[in-house]
């Protein structure tokens, strides 16, 4: 609302406006105050830290918590392996349920609603832990690095919001392409997926996020094996450590040695987790609202 636009307003809509924009404000701050404390927390001095207190801004700057946490090796491969299964897990489950999703989207495929059933009940039963556990170990997935991959590379709801965006597009874009001479892969190569990139990119993040928040498989499948280990297990790790006396592995070790407060290690190790995620957002919100079947064929 512009200054102008206030100004003609009547005494009772200027205080319900008012009272908005302070409630939002009141929302804003309470939001962003966790973020904000542990920020800066991780840039405040340990002993400082310790006195309790600490707001939205460091009192003692100092970057000593992250110079101690560069000291743990088992970061930095928990740092290269969370990027590559990222990119990787991204790119391959993309791909995988996109080509799944044109599939079944196609209207003259006789199996299509018996997939879609069938992948649509695995949302709601599930076949639990221990087989899931044991059919990874037949295949000899555990103590891999495509154990992060290959058993997330379809989801079923990530299938279901590509499915309903191709089946929103024009099928007379399809038919035209047919009648031209290109087959299945030419449609789905230079017309699906041009024209599905906002919901390839919306699907995009949601699959980075599970790929780089996750660390229960590490947990599960490679606890012990440090040369792929992933960055959020490498934080469960030290969380757990900082909660139990700070005596777990190499984090304990930081933390006594160098007189690191549990405290600001965790949270400096909380900051870097997060702070690819939210570098990487802002250039994918973009697709979220464009629209990308402008100018083409309309039924």
């Amino acid at each position: 609302m512009t200054q102008k636009s206030f100004k003609r307003l009547d005494s009772r809509d200027k205080i319900f406006h008012i009272i908005l924009f302070l409630i939002m404000l009141w929302v804003l701050f309470i939001t962003l105050f966790p973020f904000l404390n542990v920020l800066a927390i991780s840039f405040n001095d340990s002993a400082d830290t310790a006195r309790g207190g600490v707001g939205i801004f460091p009192r003692v700057f100092t970057l000593e918590n992250y110079t101690q946490l560069a000291r743990f090796p088992a970061m930095w491969t928990g740092l290269y392996i969370s990027l590559a299964r990222t990119i990787i897990g991204t790119a391959l489950g993309l791909f995988c349920t996109s080509m799944l999703a044109y599939v079944i989207s196609r209207q003259d495929f006789m199996f299509r609603k018996a997939i879609t059933t069938m992948f649509i009940l695995t949302m709601y039963v599930s076949g639990g832990l221990i087989p899931h556990f044991m059919v990874i170990r037949m295949f000899g997935l555990n103590n891999t690095f495509w154990v992060y991959i290959i058993p997330t590379l379809i989801s079923a709801w990530n299938l279901i919001i590509i499915r309903s965006f191709i089946d929103s597009l024009p099928y007379s874009l399809q038919e035209s392409a047919f009648i031209d001479g290109a087959n299945d892969l030419t449609i789905f190569f230079k017309i699906i997926l041009p024209l599905c990139l906002p919901v390839l990119m919306t699907v995009a993040l949601f699959i980075a996020v599970f790929q780089w928040n996750s660390w229960f498989d590490t947990y599960l499948f490679a606890p012990f094996n440090e040369s792929i280990t992933t960055l959020q297990f490498e934080l469960m790790k030290i969380l757990e450590g900082a909660a139990t006396g700070g005596q777990l592995g190499d984090a304990g070790n930081i933390q006594m040695a160098h007189n690191v407060s549990p405290l600001s290690l965790r949270m400096a190790a909380t900051v870097v987790t997060m702070l690819p995620m939210l570098l990487a957002y802002p250039f994918v919100q973009r697709f979220f609202v464009s629209g990308m079947t402008l100018g083409a064929v309309k039924e």
